[in-house]
């Protein structure tokens, strides 16, 4: 949840900056929320699946103490984060969200995206 608040705030604040120049400044307005979409979608990019794939670990994992790593333990690796981050959530999302409840009802504790990309979440160390 830390990640995806960070990627709100960015939105937040590009469209706070373009209410203000609001008025006459249309097109520095709507710059100003276009830049924010692509800079959120870029710190999407590198938190979720390039931070995540090299090390297992996403800003919120890192604050937490969790880590993402593959069923047998090993490294994550980039595509195995970026199916988990931009297939297997937004699938869990469709399903009105019983892909995240899963993680309660497994016995391992994993979610529909977990499942997707073959991986899980431990306490930092434990695995």
């Amino acid at each position: 949840m830390i990640d995806y608040i960070g990627l709100a705030s960015i939105i937040v604040l590009t469209t706070l900056i373009a209410r203000m120049l609001g008025g006459g400044a249309r097109s520095a307005g709507s710059s100003a929320e276009a830049i924010g979409v692509v800079v959120a979608v870029l710190m999407a990019v590198l938190n979720l699946g390039l931070l995540a794939g090299l090390t297992g670990l996403t800003v919120g994992k890192w604050a937490t103490g969790l880590r993402i790593v593959r069923n047998d333990g090993g490294n994550v690796g980039i595509p195995r984060a970026l199916i988990r981050h931009f297939i297997g959530y937004p699938l869990s999302f469709l399903i009105l969200g019983l892909g995240f409840l899963m993680v309660a009802l497994t016995v391992r504790g994993r979610g529909l995206h977990d499942i997707i990309a073959g991986t899980i979440v431990v306490r930092e160390g434990s695995f």
